[in-house]
């Protein structure tokens, strides 16, 4: 099974649902409330990869893990953060806000921090993120300003659709290199776990130190903690980019396990005093 063929129609997807769910005054976030979103996207493209770097080199991971794991912290956040964020009572547009910059600047920090971790088609990469994710980004933002009635309907649609693809994703990886994982699955598995926990306690510990209230922190564990990983996928696997899909397994177990953990994360506050974390 060519992995290709399912990842690069999935993340153009999703990004094409990330556009439909944004407004012009989600970037004018920035001067709205830009400690909020700036810490945000501190934690998201600067601690993240920081950690996996950290992480990576501690447990000793063999090469294409290594850079797997660090192709996973550079991503950007994921769109599924938002929904995270609004089941969690988190600060929905703040969440919407930080999906969309760090989608944009990633376009430029990942190239990169990749660059210097390994050699790499850079205008390829560039291309590939615009043509999969700014692109399908602005065709949702137009679809929402010019047809609001079928971009709501189809945002809602895509929505409900978005989990179960990137589970249905992180199977076909899992399957497909399962005799690699199968040798470095306990690593993995620990490493990816720590990832996960750091992000959150990097975003946790930002908000505080930035004196964000209740929801921004709320929002900001999530959006540190979630990252593209069908993004990461695309470009482990894209024939264009890395062309080398053993490079997608770290972002296949992290898929795994962000969902996981960030479910039972959710599954607390909910029941916690809502000004708590």
């Amino acid at each position: 099974m060519n992995s290709v063929l399912i990842v690069l129609p999935i993340l153009i997807i999703l990004m094409f649902d990330l556009g439909l769910g944004l407004r012009v005054d989600n970037f004018g976030l920035i001067f709205k409330r830009p400690r909020a979103l700036l810490t945000g996207l501190l934690g998201q493209i600067v601690l993240l990869p920081s950690l996996a770097f950290t992480l990576a080199t501690f447990f000793g991971l063999k090469d294409y893990l290594f850079v797997g794991l660090l192709l996973i912290a550079c991503c950007p956040g994921g769109s599924s953060s938002n929904v995270f964020t609004g089941i969690a009572k988190g600060d929905v547009a703040l969440s919407v806000s930080l999906t969309a910059f760090s989608s944009i600047i990633t376009m430029i920090t990942l190239p990169l921090l990749m660059g210097a971790s390994v050699e790499l088609p850079l205008t390829n990469l560039v291309v590939q993120n615009l043509v999969l994710v700014l692109v399908p980004i602005i065709l949702g933002m137009m679809l929402r300003v010019f047809r609001p009635s079928l971009s709501a309907k189809l945002h809602k649609v895509i929505g409900r659709v978005a989990f179960p693809a990137l589970m249905l994703l992180a199977v076909i990886f899992f399957v497909v290199n399962r005799d690699i994982i199968s040798v470095y699955f306990g690593q993995l598995f620990t490493v990816v776990t720590c990832l996960v926990l750091g992000g959150m306690l990097c975003g946790a510990a930002l908000s505080v130190i930035a004196r964000l209230n209740h929801r921004e922190r709320r929002t900001l564990v999530i959006e540190v903690g979630m990252q593209n990983a069908a993004q990461a996928m695309a470009l482990a696997a894209s024939p264009f980019v890395f062309n080398q899909p053993e490079l997608a397994i770290p972002a296949t177990i992290y898929a795994l396990m962000m969902n996981v953990i960030l479910l039972i994360y959710v599954g607390v506050v909910k029941r916690v005093n809502p000004g708590k974390i």
